[in-house]
């Protein structure tokens, strides 16, 4: 059997999981939350009355085995995220849950399995969009998850994190004693398959590509600019106390920096998501006396990344002395770079010539919970497939040939494990 037999199956799922996340404008499967419980509830199901073992692990994430699998063998894991940025696309993380299902109906059909068990995971909480951390079920896992970080918001109820992945049913005790829930010599490689989330693979015509390696980033959710408020009309340029021209000249600042950089050949991008004035006193005519705002900057490098973090703070320090603000930091968050294994690179590549596939490395510059396994020293591999008008919107167009092409090479790679 090959897996383009399975396209039937695949439309389906990414027909129904569309229509049970849809919110009027794209999907939202909200981390720890009711989007993408009920997204783990339908893919339990879906593989249960397929004839595939379903359960949950201790930090809530979905796991998917063939039935009658060595559950204390090393087993190659196939996996991606449950959940989305609110209003985002469907396909964001799901196709890897997807490709991983396809390889296990693949090799249960066929009667053909791989000499490594294949397990495929569905992780919860990847995207940063809803508490401001992100690879929150990998990191469970992992023991990466910090007392902070369990008492994170969610962006619309404010209920902690803590209290959303206890309702979801994991062992939140063993997480906040950062106790590792996984052995990692049980994983004897970790392999994603997502879709391309910028524009160089549909530039280029590459259906699908190797992915190298994963950027880090440095980040804060919110910083706030504090001024002095006062009448638009009443106070001149030179006693105000600016808080919103004080932000505006730090963001010009780290965008000339920035420029500068890119000219001496360094990897890093920059990025000012958020930023806002109170909506309880904003006003046309008056003076901003606080801005709240977002930073990160992402980079391969993490000399980079902690060397334009501290350039943001020394420009902080000069803004507030010229303008007469201050600048609050809240806690800083950060995600080291990751180098994909070479071993399976080789592989992913070597099966995309097989399949007379261009072969291309397409470095990633979004985060995935491969970088957390690569960074645990856990074999990591991942692969691009081709994906039109970007991604964390609603208008992501993976084409469903292309993604079985992905899903051929990736089950090729497993195969030859």
């Amino acid at each position: 059997m090959e897996i383009l037999e399975l396209k039937p199956v695949a439309e389906q799922l990414f027909k129904d999981m569309r229509e049970l996340s849809f919110d009027g404008v794209g999907v939202t499967r909200d981390s720890y939350g009711a989007g993408e419980t009920a997204a783990a509830s339908y893919l339990r199901d879906f593989a249960l009355r397929h004839g595939l073992q379903a359960q949950a692990d201790r930090a809530a994430n979905l796991v998917l085995r063939l039935p009658q699998a060595d559950t204390g063998a090393p087993a190659t894991w196939v996996g991606s995220h449950l959940d989305s940025v609110p209003q985002g696309g469907n396909f964001d993380g799901l196709a890897g849950i997807v490709a991983g299902l396809l390889c296990q109906f693949r090799q249960k059909r066929s009667g053909r399995h791989s000499r490594v068990p294949l397990q495929v995971v569905g992780f919860r909480g990847e995207e940063s969009a809803w508490f401001g951390k992100a690879y929150m079920g990998s990191g469970a896992l992992l023991g990466k998850l910090s007392a902070d970080d369990l008492a994170l918001a969610h962006r619309h109820s404010g209920a902690s994190l803590a209290a959303c992945m206890t309702a979801a049913g994991a062992d939140v005790e063993a997480i906040r004693a950062q106790a590792p829930l996984l052995d990692k010599a049980k994983v004897h490689a970790y392999l994603e398959l997502h879709i391309e989330q910028g524009p160089v693979m549909v530039a280029r015509g590459l259906p699908v590509a190797v992915v190298p390696g994963i950027r880090g980033n440095v980040r804060h959710n919110r910083i706030q600019c504090i001024g002095e408020a006062g009448h638009s009309g009443a106070v001149p340029r030179w006693l105000r106390k600016d808080a919103m021209f004080a932000v505006a000249d730090l963001i010009t600042r780290l965008d000339e920096h920035w420029r500068v950089l890119l000219e001496r050949g360094i990897d890093l991008v920059v990025t000012t998501g958020v930023v806002s004035t109170s909506p309880a006193e904003h006003s046309i005519s008056r003076i901003p006396g606080m801005v709240s705002f977002s930073f990160e900057a992402r980079s391969k490098s993490e000399e980079t990344l902690e060397g334009f973090h501290q350039l943001l703070r020394t420009e902080c320090k000069a803004i507030s002395r010229d303008r007469g603000v201050r600048f609050a930091f809240d806690r800083r968050i950060e995600s080291a770079p990751a180098t994909m294994d070479g071993r399976l690179c080789a592989l992913l590549t070597q099966a995309c010539r097989q399949r007379d596939l261009p072969v291309e490395p397409v470095p990633s510059g979004a985060g995935h919970d491969a970088s957390l396994f690569a960074n645990a020293g856990i074999p990591t591999g991942m692969l691009f497939v081709r994906n039109e008008n970007g991604s964390h919107n609603p208008h992501e167009a993976m084409d469903i040939d292309d993604f079985l092409l992905g899903v051929q090479v990736l089950d090729d790679t497993i195969a030859s494990l």
